[in-house]
């Protein structure tokens, strides 16, 4: 199967894991119980102020009418109006999901560009001091509670050092760059705000290496591990009697096949990521998804509910999408049928 019928193909199956998502969601969300319209005026409304509220937001329907109706929106793009904020759930979705794809690609691109070499090195001497200090540091990753590992970095790096700022995307003293794709890095380049974007470069660092640090360590482990069947191959061997250097054999032709389950974790890891990380933002004050979900689950906010859980499913479908064709491109004797 070629790589277009493969994309196509998952997309549309993405449509029939959404529908299924939207569904379970839609019911489980309903069946707390909790009436939202209560837990947004108080237990001391007045019944035919809440029974007004309800029927405004279509609430005294019944739940497949309710069903209908929502999935009939999401046809036309509408996500709903939230219950907390009174505004279309797209819209504060637009708001609050560029803040998290940020911190996610920054996170990642960290957890990256430390756990393959790292893993790679770890393998490569193996059972060396080096490769003990690896294992140490990627048991510190999978092990350490992140809130724990925040909590220390802000003291010692903020509080203590004063050498990175503590919460927040930008210093308070700075105007946010115009906004165009709610990037603050990509909002600065094009507004050529070079203080902005050095801010943001500042303000991201503590909260992207504490959420990237469980990633890294899953990253080094599983490169490690992948290298070290790898080398033990004939055709390595092979490739070594050849006369070849040490370094084409181990990342030309080892590192290339052992990175086909790493990909695997650094989607998954990535779309993990993207959907949100509640206690990094919450720390560090990022104003992303996670804060978002985290408030509207507290406030029984269904229909942002009911977006966070879409996007998030989402955002999942496509990152398993990319490592599918991260595949073929790593091994293309890989095809789908």
């Amino acid at each position: 199967m070629g790589l277009q019928a493969v994309i196509v193909r998952r997309l549309a199956l993405l449509v029939l894991v959404l529908f299924g998502i939207t569904l379970v969601t839609f019911v489980l969300t309903n069946v707390v119980p909790v009436d939202p319209i209560v837990a947004k005026l108080g237990e001391k409304a007045k019944p035919e102020v809440v029974e007004k509220m309800r029927k405004e937001w279509g609430l005294d329907k019944p739940l497949p009418v309710q069903y209908v109706r929502y999935v009939s929106g999401l046809l036309r793009g509408d996500l709903g109006v939230s219950i907390r904020t009174r505004r279309p759930v797209a819209d504060d979705l637009r708001d609050y999901f560029p803040a998290t794809m940020e911190l996610a690609t920054v996170a990642i691109i960290i957890s990256v560009a430390l756990g393959i070499p790292v893993g790679v090195i770890a393998a490569v001497r193996k059972d060396s001091f080096l490769d003990h200090v690896t294992r140490v540091f990627a048991l510190g990753g999978a092990s350490m509670p992140i809130f724990w590992m925040a909590l220390l970095l802000l003291l010692l790096l903020y509080y203590r050092l004063g050498w990175l700022p503590g919460t927040g995307r930008l210093d308070i003293l700075l105007a946010e760059p115009p906004k165009v794709t709610g990037l603050l890095f990509v909002d600065s380049l094009l507004a050529r705000d070079w203080a902005a974007l050095a801010s943001a470069a500042q303000h991201i660092l503590l909260p992207a290496f504490c959420l990237g640090y469980f990633s890294t360590a899953v990253i080094t482990r599983m490169t490690r591990s992948s290298m070290l069947e790898v080398i033990r191959q004939d055709y390595i061997r092979t490739a070594r009697s050849k006369g070849l250097a040490e370094r084409v054999v181990i990342y030309k032709h080892a590192l290339k096949n052992a990175l086909i389950p790493t990909t695997t974790v650094i989607g998954l890891a990535y779309g993990s990521l993207l959907s949100g990380a509640v206690l990094t933002e919450t720390i560090f004050g990022w104003p992303g998804m996670g804060r978002y979900a985290t408030n509207s689950v507290l406030n029984v906010d269904i229909p942002a509910v009911l977006g966070v859980t879409l996007v998030s499913a989402v955002v999942y479908a496509l990152a398993n999408l990319a490592v599918d064709i991260v595949y073929i491109f790593l091994d293309p004797r890989i095809r789908y049928h």
